[in-house]
């Protein structure tokens, strides 16, 4: 077939999607959760606070110590030369460390200038205890936040842990100057529950060696009944074309805004719970070269900048971004570069090990959506809507749009398909059985299904769902699957839910075009709708497959 007399009249819609939001607009920022006024505060600076959650503050002074370390080695870790650097003491944040031999001070003298001016640090540490009520608010079932904020900087230990992820703003790292820190103790509170906070105070600016000292400007305990994460909600318009859409759709499924303001969102993964944090999103804004966290308690941050492109034409791009993204077997994040051209997995370390940049000598187009199969290997499709001028773009090496597989050693890279002008969205069957493909071409908006062979690759392909003469402009776009093996495709007029058989049981309309979702939540059930936009999710009946 002419791939480009059948991409065309697309690519006009396409291009509208992805140039028209290239005016300058900044996504919404967020503070830290809880939002809002809580219910019921209790300020730890107070004596009578102090009293209710029947703790005792204590002070220590930290000391900069000569230490032994070792320079960076082949591995980037400290494991070359011996060398000498420095180190603080005490390390007070761990949950089993002995402060009753510190001295005790009065809560109402937390704003007595302490430590010793310049460059120094200092900890404050309590336990509290959650009281039953606090006034008339009962804190059984609540969210607790601490805030704090100390003149300069202050980094905060809740049970021996202080957790941290790319982009994090505050929390329980430095928020900025003088600014408050906010974290989430609990969101289910127990009357009697104790907690132990650690607080590491930092005086600054320290490359300004500050003349003042370090002093706590406030601390509290703030209590909130039901906080609000979204920004706003909205009933799901459902089109049900059989009943068994049910058993998947909640009556009066409700479709929250979770955030807003962003060039064009894409190509969500969720980041799955660990000891140290709790689960979180991470999704691209490709036409604004930005990767964004989100967490379940609201705050938005910026995890990476120029997520896909750093070169000097960026500005002739309308997506020099991330695309799709997902998790290997390992946790680590796997993106696909639109500006690059290729695709990266990001090491524990930080650095980036390139998966796929070239096939037989040639420069991929514009690494799209991605997904790992069970045995470690990787599959992404590869349309050239990255390019500035797509199809006709004079960057294009190579003359077709493939799906290509990356070996599971990360050796080989596979061409499996190019019978898709625009292959776009990509999943495994539950089973791993059967691979399916959409496309983005509106003279041919159709899902096909392949055979997955024992080495990986495909065969007997068919096409096992054709939309192209469904109303609306859109093309195909993101996919996923549940565990039952159902199919949820970006599709004209928004989320079409399709059986495994090729039944198509409905379509989810919400405020914005869904372009991309992936599954998410400790339980699996919750879709998140990257729509244009905004940021959106679900709550559905059925968990979704996850990497």
């Amino acid at each position: 077939m002419n791939t480009q007399r059948h991409m065309r009249s697309a690519l006009t819609a396409l291009g509208l999607a992805l140039l028209l939001p290239l005016v300058r607009t900044g996504a919404q920022t967020i503070q830290d959760p809880p939002v809002g006024r809580p219910d019921a505060v209790i300020d730890l600076a107070s004596q009578e606070g102090v009293q209710l959650v029947n703790g005792q503050w204590r002070y220590h002074n930290v000391k900069i110590e000569d230490a032994d370390s070792h320079a960076v080695g082949s591995d980037l870790k400290p494991s070359g030369a011996p060398i000498r650097t420095y180190d603080y003491a005490p390390h007070a944040g761990p949950a089993n460390f002995d402060d009753s031999q510190w001295e005790a001070i009065d809560a109402a003298s937390l704003n007595q200038r302490r430590s010793t001016a310049k460059v120094c640090f200092n900890w404050y540490r309590i336990n509290v205890a959650i009281p039953e009520k606090v006034g008339n608010f009962s804190t059984a079932g609540s969210t607790i936040a601490f805030e704090i904020v100390i003149d300069d900087y202050a980094e905060v230990w809740v049970d021996g842990k202080m957790p941290r992820v790319l982009g994090q703003a505050g929390g329980p790292v430095i928020k900025g100057f003088n600014a408050p820190n906010r974290v989430i103790l609990t969101r289910n509170a127990r009357p009697g529950q104790r907690i132990q906070l650690a607080v590491f105070g930092i005086n600054g600016p320290i490359s300004y060696s500050p003349q003042n000292f370090i002093w706590i400007k406030s601390a509290t305990l703030d209590f909130y009944k039901s906080p609000k994460v979204a920004i706003s909600e909205t009933t799901a318009q459902v089109t049900r074309k059989d009943p068994a859409l049910d058993e998947i759709v909640p009556a009066g499924a409700k479709i929250e805004k979770l955030a807003g303001g962003f060039l064009f969102t894409e190509g969500p993964i969720w980041v799955p719970r660990t000891e140290e944090t709790d689960g979180y999103l991470l999704f691209s804004d490709p036409n604004n070269n930005l990767i964004y966290r989100w967490t379940q308690d609201g705050q938005l941050s910026i995890f990476m900048t120029k997520s896909g492109y750093r070169g000097m034409d960026i500005g002739e791009y309308g997506q020099p971004g991330s695309n799709g993204l997902t998790l290997d077997k390992q946790g680590r994040l796997t993106i696909n570069q639109h500006g690059n051209r290729r695709v990266v997995r990001m090491e524990k370390n930080g650095q980036f090990t390139v998966l796929a940049d070239r096939y037989e000598g040639k420069r991929l187009n514009s690494p799209n959506d991605l997904v790992y199969k069970s045995d470690g290997a990787l599959y992404f499709t590869d349309p050239p809507f990255g390019l500035p001028k797509f199809f006709d773009d004079p960057r294009k090496e190579l003359s077709y749009s493939g799906v290509f597989r990356v070996s599971p050693d990360g050796k080989n890279v596979q061409l499996l398909t190019k019978e898709l002008s625009g292959p776009n969205g990509l999943a495994f069957s539950p089973d791993e059985k059967y691979f399916y493909v959409d496309n983005w071409d509106e003279k041919k908006k159709i899902i096909m299904r392949y055979e997955v062979n024992p080495d990986g690759t495909l065969s007997n392909s068919k096409v096992f769902f054709d939309m192209t003469s469904a109303e609306g402009e859109d093309a195909l776009d993101g996919m996923k699957i549940d565990q039952k093996g159902n199919l949820y495709v970006s599709g004209p007029g928004g989320l079409w839910i399709i059986t495994p058989e090729g039944k198509h049981l409905g379509t989810i309309v919400g405020p914005e075009h869904p372009h991309n979702f992936a599954w998410g939540d400790d339980d699996g059930k919750t879709l998140y709708l990257c729509a244009k936009t905004g940021l959106y999710r679900i709550r559905l009946n059925i968990p979704g497959i996850r990497p």
